[in-house]
């Protein structure tokens, strides 16, 4: 199985994975694999649309939430603040050159971020090896 590897971005924090698929075919992948998971999706934003919406052009973009009170509760009651980064979120784009990316937030970012016990990492870990998994060729 080819899977893509997470690689940094430019931006602190942030994780992203090259796509082997089509922007659409991406989004339905995640989609799909939260769902078959379990994991609830509170929202998923066409930021494209949002912008044509207001006479603005972009790429193909769409923001997916996503989460597992489960996981991130805990996160929350260690401290409150890490709420601004949960639920998490996929950012799926698609370059000019047609390449597609999903962008987030990376579990050891958030934990750091918010000075959380090292063992809360277990919670979110797991997100970052299904989306690579989702976007594997063989998956």
């Amino acid at each position: 199985m080819t899977s893509p590897t997470a690689h940094s971005s430019d931006v602190a924090g942030l994780i992203r994975f090259r796509s082997p698929y089509s922007f659409d075919d991406t989004v339905h992948r995640l989609l799909a694999a939260f769902a078959d998971r379990g994991i609830k999706v509170f929202a998923t934003i066409d930021q494209q649309a949002e912008a044509l919406a207001v006479g603005l052009s972009m790429p193909p973009t769409t923001l997916i939430l996503f989460g597992n009170p489960k996981a991130g509760t805990p996160l929350m009651l260690a401290n409150p603040q890490s709420g601004v980064d949960l639920p998490l979120k996929a950012l799926v784009t698609e370059s000019s050159a047609g390449e597609v990316d999903v962008t987030m937030n990376a579990g050891a970012y958030i934990i750091q971020r918010h000075g959380l016990p090292a063992e809360l990492l277990a919670n979110l870990a797991p997100v970052e090896g299904l989306v690579a998994s989702v976007l594997s060729v063989e998956h």
